[in-house]
């Protein structure tokens, strides 16, 4: 085997196992988005919070690290996606409300095989959620909701929870369009 087939191959290897331990540490969560019918995102330019949102109180930091801020982790996240999709934030007069909880059920039960018995078995598998809404300022009404669920792990490290964030808050945005609604085509376009 040459030198440049090893390099490649082992390049290869490499970049194998770093895909596949970042499908792993999110491979749990998955995203939902709903949108008001018929709104057009491209008339928001700007946007202000709504309120804060607590993620989890653990003063034990069993379950979130004590030393990360993850509100304002989610915060910032979520600030780098609605600037990618044009959104400005302001103080006063926004044209979007942005709004954001997040919260963990303790007691979620899921069906486990056990790997000696092949039996199933009801184990607590306890679940976090993190949601962010837009409310149109003006009317009041919610135009958009993006949710994401995953498995509560415990005692992960700073920078994968930060990634776990990061890939849920990317996702939420991912469906999100800024974009004008497309114009439906009249007989009077078609004759033109």
């Amino acid at each position: 085997m040459t030198t440049l087939t090893r390099i490649l191959l082992a390049s290869f290897l490499l970049t194998t196992f770093a895909l596949s331990g970042c499908a792993t540490l999110t491979s749990d969560i998955t995203v939902e988005t709903e949108t008001y019918p018929d709104v057009d995102f491209s008339r928001y330019k700007t946007y202000a919070w709504l309120g804060g949102g607590e993620i989890v109180y653990d003063p034990i930091g069993q379950w979130e690290q004590p030393t990360l801020d993850t509100d304002e982790e989610v915060r910032f996240l979520v600030n780098r996606e609605l600037r990618k999709h044009g959104l400005t934030p302001v103080t006063q007069n926004p044209d979007l409300f942005i709004a954001y909880a997040a919260g963990v059920d303790m007691t979620a039960l899921e069906l486990k095989e056990n790997p000696e018995t092949r039996r199933h078995a009801l184990t607590n598998v306890p679940k976090a959620a993190l949601l962010v809404a837009m409310v149109d300022a003006r009317s009041g009404y919610l135009v958009w909701l993006g949710y994401a669920t995953g498995n509560v792990q415990k005692q992960q490290s700073i920078d994968n929870i930060r990634k776990r964030i990061d890939y849920a808050v990317t996702q939420i945005f991912r469906s999100f369009d800024t974009s004008p609604p497309a114009k439906e085509e009249t007989e009077e376009d078609s004759k033109e």
